[in-house]
């Protein structure tokens, strides 16, 4: 069986920078340990935006430029960087909350294989429950976790709504 764990968006925008949190702050050493400890192949989504952010739909709705590709927010955090770089993983850019080529991505990698899937990352509410609920409709039979110790959510109270929508759609929150 292989294993995949996909990292969301642990990018400097969402821990420290525009849109950081303590919440945030405090996972980094776990998502660290998790990415150095995990045998099987890592997907890192990044949320990726550009110049005319303000334009787009989610910028009228969230009004705070974040993760303009090519700018320090949009990098990873660094200590994820580095173990990221250690590991070896595949960059996947998204335009929206959910990397709607993941699955794809996702299916490649397996080859026919039967697989698992892990999610950690930011934001709970957001983009990890967006890319753990795509990739439940495209893999329904496949065990997915999320790793709610690795997730910080925009706040506390959404975090655990969010891990809360996710196991009702069987999504295993350890």
């Amino acid at each position: 069986m292989k294993h995949f764990l996909i990292v969301v968006d642990m990018q400097k925008d969402f821990v420290d920078g525009a849109l950081g949190t303590e919440e945030a702050v405090a996972i980094v050493p776990a998502v660290v340990r998790k990415i150095e400890g995990f045998d099987g192949e890592i997907f890192a989504t990044l949320d990726t935006h550009f110049e005319n952010y303000m334009e787009t739909a989610e910028g009228k709705h969230l009004p705070v430029p974040h993760c303009i590709k090519d700018t320090p927010g949009w990098q990873f955090d660094q200590a994820v960087a580095v173990a990221l770089d250690r590991k070896g993983f595949t960059p996947v850019e998204k335009r929206t909350f959910g990397a709607i080529n993941l699955p794809e991505l996702v299916r490649q990698a397996a080859g026919g294989e039967d697989f698992d899937l892990e999610v950690i990352g930011l934001c709970t509410d957001i983009c990890v429950v967006s890319n753990a609920l795509l990739l439940k409709a495209a893999f329904p039979e496949a065990p997915i976790k999320v790793d709610k110790a690795c997730c910080a959510g925009v706040t506390p109270q959404l975090h655990e709504a969010a891990l809360a929508t996710m196991a009702s759609c069987q999504i295993e929150t350890e």
